[in-house]
């Protein structure tokens, strides 16, 4: 099997990258090598290429910036996953997408389902979801929604600032009324490797690990893994302006994957992973 990942140098797609490796011909670019909202570049490198199947992992993902600019959203968001699905169709590859809980506008009471409508209220959800509409593009394609994503080699990502706060014994402000459904890189790539393996039934799904948790029930695990005395100061989401509006109830529901045989691991089990490889390092 021979697969193209683009956003190879980010969080995800450096992990996917790792765990692919040595399994099938892999071949990894980034923004540099190939800008995916040039849709010539595009389709002339994967004709060069010749993938079985594309998995992008490059976005657009500045949520704030995004009110702002709403073009270079939508071109790296949503046309650049057209051009993709576009030469997938055209060399008979399989697409693979990730797209966000901020497609959905929060005000649900219990996970979201793939089956719930998507209502954006951000610029930046808007993108995404159209991300998604223009995957459909190949036939062949597996849109998988991840959420407050952590882990990989950057440490860029919310849950690593407060791990950082928590380390250096800082006050971490988190919020108490966000309930999310926190996804690990590693087991992410992990379920993306499954569903190719096992050729499971194309479509959407939440790939998200499994269970609930506020910011601040996160960063109260995590204070009890690291130690220390660290303040963990709750706030709410109406204390913090911010440019774009951001999903108050964003939890999302993994039963799909899991009824295709992809059991995930609890969001804890992923944690405790996660801070057991950076105490090890």
């Amino acid at each position: 099997m021979r697969v193209l990942v683009t956003g190879a140098a980010g969080q995800l797609g450096s992990t996917i990258v790792q765990v692919f490796h040595g399994r099938v011909d892999i071949v990894g670019v980034d923004w540099r090598s190939l800008d995916i909202t040039d849709a010539t570049s595009v389709l002339r490198r994967v004709r060069a290429e010749r993938p079985d199947v594309i998995i992008n992992c490059a976005a657009y993902n500045a949520v704030d910036a995004a009110e702002d600019d709403p073009q270079v959203a939508l071109a790296g968001n949503a046309f650049g996953v057209l051009a993709l699905a576009r030469a997938a169709a055209e060399v008979d590859a399989t697409l693979v997408h990730y797209s966000t809980d901020f497609v959905f506008d929060g005000r649900a009471t219990e996970p979201y389902s793939e089956e719930d409508s998507p209502n954006p209220e951000s610029t930046y959800g808007a993108s995404k979801l159209l991300g998604e509409w223009f995957s459909a593009d190949a036939p062949a394609h597996y849109v998988l929604r991840v959420e407050s994503l952590f882990g990989g080699t950057h440490r860029r990502s919310s849950i690593d600032r407060i791990l950082d706060a928590i380390v250096e014994g800082k006050p971490a402000r988190v919020f108490v009324d966000r309930h999310v459904t926190p996804s690990y890189v590693v087991d992410v790539a992990g379920a993306t490797w499954m569903l190719l393996e096992m050729r499971a039934a194309y479509g959407l799904y939440h790939c998200v690990n499994t269970g609930i948790t506020t910011w601040k029930g996160l960063a109260d695990h995590a204070r009890r893994l690291l130690g220390g005395s660290a303040e963990i100061v709750g706030i709410k989401t109406s204390d913090v302006n911010m440019r774009a509006p951001r999903p108050r109830y964003c939890a999302l529901a993994n039963d799909k994957l899991q009824q295709a045989g992809i059991d995930m691991p609890s969001w804890e089990d992923a944690l405790e992973r996660y801070v057991a490889s950076l105490t090890m390092s």
